[in-house]
């Protein structure tokens, strides 16, 4: 069994990624159709969905500009229509998303974020998806005065 690599734990007084996680982290099975990715997408008012398998370990993610770039590569009408009716998640997801345990310090995860320049760090424990902390997240709580 591996582990994850983990990080020092902060200094007391420092904000972990477990402190401004979300938990409520929404998935798709990369099996599922691109129109319920999508619909999740709408629904969910997020930016990008954890992809899962058939026992919820993570395996990719899927964004909105995932979406939008496989229709653009699609070609005419006729295929784009075709990409959403029939194509699976698989066929538009990011394999291989970044991850980062809970203990990881904020600023490490923003810098993490801004070198690979994506939105969001799935948090992750036995390779399923237990959270996500994205820019939006750590801006906030900058402006809170949680962070200095």
């Amino acid at each position: 069994m591996t582990t994850e690599p983990r990080t020092p734990a902060p200094p007391p007084g420092r904000l972990t990624v477990a402190d401004l996680m979300t938990r409520d982290v929404v998935s798709v099975r990369r099996d599922a159709p691109i129109q319920d990715a999508v619909a999740l997408l709408a629904d969910s008012h997020v930016t990008g969905l954890a992809v899962v398998d058939g026992h919820g370990k993570l395996v990719g993610v899927v964004s909105a500009s995932d979406v939008l770039a496989a229709e653009a590569e699609a070609g005419d009408t006729e295929d784009r229509a075709r990409l959403l009716a029939t194509g699976v998640v698989a066929d538009v997801m990011s394999p291989s998303p970044l991850t980062t345990p809970g203990d990881t310090d904020v600023r490490e995860a923003a810098l993490q974020m801004d070198y690979a320049d994506v939105h969001r760090l799935f948090v992750i424990e036995d390779h399923r998806p237990i959270g996500v902390i994205s820019r939006s997240d750590i801006n906030r709580a900058f402006a809170a005065g949680r962070l200095q």
